[in-house]
């Protein structure tokens, strides 16, 4: 039986490492794997010329497309995450503004990378959620982060109502602004360099890895940065792709699980390797990167109405329509 060619681009992930190298098959797929660094290189290409069969997008991205225009975005999620970050050790403050704790953010001119950045979506609910911090204060401004970034109207979904975002000139950063005062604070998925070479950069909440433990034994999220999206009408002609494909990268995530707990010889440079691990599994159990919708329900829903508080889309909807229907045969 002709095993069906497709594509796939997402980033060099270890959870995805041995569908990259082959170690893991797909049934009834001869799958090429496309590694490439830059996610917002991948979102683009699969958005703007559907350069791929399958491919990693942004959570926020995806989603508001799926509630605004479902019939014109023509993708469908399979409920994999490859990339959680937590994000309270993302917020960045220039040292002279007079911001000692995140409700003194308020009223403050805020930098962001992209206002509908799905880093940026996470961050304002946590700080309007765990922190009381009212977002409707705050002047956004935004801009590349450590390098100049111009517009992408393609890309950059707006707001349905109002909200004050200022564009800065293509030729400046973020970054430089956040250490000469011109604005307050950033915060985002990137470091701005001036946190290590600048003098006036530091983090909001310095013991950033205390609050983020917190954070997630007591609502149990690790943010969700992206997910994984197959063209709809390839899902239509083939409806066990996306099946086959979830199976696939379940697989590889435990193999990827497995290899990094191989104590002979390190696979990473990291020294406290182990005990890395050992406070994962004491945080996190026995499956710390669940996919599923039924296992992150709590926290879609939570993103879903983040989405809607900060004015991408007019009211929250139920998640499952978002993602393709999948069996998990190992439950």
């Amino acid at each position: 039986m002709n095993r069906l060619p497709l594509t796939m681009a997402c980033g060099p992930y270890d959870r995805m490492e041995a569908l990259a190298l082959g170690h893991v098959q797909p049934e009834g797929i001869d799958l090429r794997y496309l590694a490439i660094q830059s996610p917002p290189e991948i979102f683009a290409r699969m958005i703007k010329s559907r350069s791929f069969d399958i491919a990693e997008m942004s959570m926020a991205h995806y989603m508001i497309m799926r509630v605004r225009h479902a019939q014109n975005f023509p993708f469908l999620a399979i409920p994999v995450f490859p990339s959680r970050v937590f994000r309270h050790g993302f917020i960045f403050i220039n040292k002279n503004a007079g911001i000692r704790s995140p409700r003194d953010l308020e009223g403050k001119r805020v930098g962001v990378q992209e206002y509908r950045q799905t880093a940026g979506v996470w961050q304002r609910g946590i700080l309007k959620h765990e922190y009381g911090v009212d977002l409707d204060t705050i002047k956004w401004v935004e801009g590349g982060v450590n390098e100049p970034r111009a517009p992408d109207h393609d890309m950059d979904l707006r707001p349905v109502r109002d909200v004050p975002i200022e564009i800065i000139p293509s030729n400046r950063t973020l970054n430089e602004m956040l250490e000469s005062g011109e604005i307050d604070a950033y915060f985002g998925a990137r470091r701005p360099g001036n946190l290590d070479r600048g003098k006036n950069v530091a983090r909001l909440i310095p013991d950033y890895r205390t609050h983020e433990r917190d954070y997630y034994k007591r609502t149990g999220f690790h943010p969700v940065m992206h997910t994984i999206v197959i063209r709809e009408e390839l899902h239509r002609e083939q409806p066990w792709v996306a099946e086959s494909i979830y199976k696939a990268c379940e697989a590889s995530k435990k193999w990827a699980l497995q290899a990094m707990r191989f104590s002979g010889a390190q696979k990473t440079m990291l020294p406290w390797l182990h005990e890395e691990i050992a406070e994962m599994d004491a945080l996190m159990g026995s499956n710390p990167w669940p996919y599923g919708v039924e296992a992150n329900r709590k926290l879609l829903e939570a993103f879903m109405g983040y989405l809607a508080e900060q004015h991408f889309i007019e009211k929250p909807m139920p998640v499952d329509p978002l993602f393709a229907q999948i069996i998990d045969w190992s439950e």
